[in-house]
């Protein structure tokens, strides 16, 4: 049979464009979004969100030199429209700029809303295509909780677009996107008030740092409200309030609900295809990102894969499947060591073996806890609770495992991914010669 495509793809974002860009040469690709070129991360995710970072992380910075040479002649204060128009100037090219680079590579795309009729057609705004291969990398989108007054809510989207200083906010939840827009606001000298269902945040990392995280966040003056099941939320005249089973808070110009990002598959209609969705939520696949359906896959945040949902994982399975589909690989996908890292001013990152593992296989596992406050890096830049712990094998006492809490964890965590991925050891870091003074060179003191 001759198909109108060999692959169609529905989902403009990473993940997506890494399958379009890859197979353009090879095959006949047609790439369909219904929102924003780019997707979600460089227009109103990860991207944006660290431009705003960088702003109020100076501010905090700053104040850390304020009686080591840096003088305060006047309050150093965040211009809220200034910094969501820096935000903007980079955020308003994207999709443009993401078109034109698929007009440029000769992908065939259009915008629309793409629906399953089939495992081998799709309907597009009217017009039926049919292909060989689909691919579904239609990402996730924030949820919001089905309660009275759901239409006041808003999500991390109005956040990052949200104009005017917003005196008073509230978040619902405690993971990634509320701990990091907490941050970002309450530095910015927003009053900000988490209602977190229990009394966790950031449960995917470990609770002896997300404590620290959360200590720091009420120093900085965000409100935490523990044990709040949020279970209205109603407007009075320019306000809103939110009620939970304990308590009603008013005053707020603004609720953002920050609770999951479920699989966007509402538009789909992906039982026409015989397309399951797995019981933890996303579509369901197998080790070759293959759905239920053989010749359609699933990548990037949609899919049920193992791996985290991050940016970096969605351009990774897009890589992979377009060389599964051109034959250029035959054997299930392999993840590589993936960092994660939730920017919350300083930030918490980990990679490899987690605490928990570690702390679960003893006879496995050795964790080394390092204040890291005495490494020239940290002392030079006043980050006196900076801190890792580090997870070693005991049998080859190789690094395998760690988590960090520091500013600009990133980057020592990088160095550590590094280090992991590769099997590096001591003796690997001194035929090294990593500029100095820096974070690379700082690592000798782990061995010291």
């Amino acid at each position: 049979m001759r198909y109108d495509y060999d692959v169609v793809v529905i989902g403009g974002g990473p993940a997506g464009q890494q399958v379009a860009y890859a197979l353009a040469d090879k095959k006949r690709v047609l790439i369909v979004e219904n929102d924003l070129w780019g997707g979600t991360c460089p227009n109103r995710g990860c991207d944006p969100k660290k431009m705003l970072y960088g702003v109020v992380e100076a501010k905090r910075q700053t104040s850390l030199y304020q009686t080591k040479g840096l003088a305060r002649t006047a309050e150093l204060t965040v211009d809220w429209p200034a910094m969501i128009d820096f935000k903007d100037s980079y955020t308003s090219k994207i999709p443009g700029a993401t078109e034109g680079g698929l007009r440029q590579a000769n992908i065939h795309h259009n915008r629309g809303t793409a629906k399953l009729l089939s495992n081998h057609a799709i309907d597009l705004e009217g017009e039926e295509l049919s292909a060989d291969k689909i691919i579904i990398a239609t990402g996730a989108k924030a949820a919001v909780p089905n309660i009275p007054g759901a239409e006041f809510i808003e999500i991390s989207d109005d956040f990052l677009n949200e104009k005017v200083f917003p005196e008073k906010i509230a978040i619902i939840g405690a993971g990634y996107v509320a701990i990091e827009l907490a941050n970002i606001a309450v530095t910015a000298g927003v009053e900000v008030h988490v209602f977190q269902r229990d009394h966790e945040i950031l449960k995917a990392f470990p609770a002896e740092y997300t404590k620290q995280v959360a200590d720091n966040l009420i120093q900085k003056g965000v409100h935490f409200h523990w044990n709040a099941h949020v279970t209205r939320v109603e407007k009075t005249a320019n306000e809103l309030e939110v009620s939970t089973d304990d308590e009603t808070v008013a005053g707020f110009k603004h609720v953002y609900a920050a609770t999951g990002r479920p699989a966007n598959v509402a538009a789909l209609d992906l039982s026409a295809a015989g397309v399951e969705m797995a019981e933890t939520g996303g579509v369901k696949v197998n080790e070759y990102l293959q759905t239920t359906v053989e010749n359609i896959y699933a990548i990037g945040d949609v899919a049920a894969s193992p791996a985290p949902k991050l940016t970096p994982v969605a351009g990774i399975e897009g890589r992979y499947v377009a060389k599964l589909i051109s034959g250029e690989i035959s054997e299930p996908i392999h993840y590589p060591t993936i960092a994660q890292l939730v920017f919350a001013g300083p930030e918490l990152g980990q990679v490899g073996v987690s605490l928990d593992v570690a702390k679960k296989n003893p006879a496995e596992y050795e964790i080394k806890v390092y204040d890291l406050s005495g490494w020239y890096t940290y002392n030079r830049i006043q980050d006196v609770s900076a801190q890792t712990s580090v997870v070693v094998n005991h049998d080859s006492g190789m690094i395998v495992g760690a988590t960090v809490l520091a500013t600009n964890a990133e980057e020592l965590l990088n160095y550590f991914a590094e280090m992991i991925a590769n099997g590096h050891t001591s003796e690997d870091l001194n035929k090294w010669v990593p500029v100095y003074p820096s974070v690379a060179s700082d690592l000798q003191y782990l061995y010291e």
